[in-house]
């Protein structure tokens, strides 16, 4: 199975709400390994955020913001596990 393969069917359980852990997802017969790798995929793409052992999908509005503090040097916000908070001075960088 290829990785895109792989997101999409981890990405649809947790939406779907077939899934909401790590466990969940191995319950669904993929393997431990391909389910990390995934969810490391997904994060990197600003759709699912995780804690702990908990995944979540994020919202379309979500996702766009953390997309933006993301690649947006200029973004005056980050935001770290959750939560939205003003960059210092220290964390611009130039676009």
């Amino acid at each position: 199975m290829r990785d895109e393969e792989i997101d999409w069917a981890v990405y649809h359980a947790l939406l779907e709400g077939k899934a909401s852990t790590f466990q969940d997802l191995e319950d669904l017969g993929m393997a431990p390994s391909l389910i990390r790798e995934s969810i490391g995929r997904l994060e990197e793409s600003c759709l699912v955020e995780r804690a702990g052992d908990s995944v979540r999908v994020l919202s379309v509005q979500e996702s766009l913001l953390v997309c933006q503090a993301k690649y947006d040097g200029t973004c005056p916000f980050v935001v770290e596990n959750g939560i939205v908070r003003a960059r210092s001075g220290q964390e611009r960088r130039s676009g």
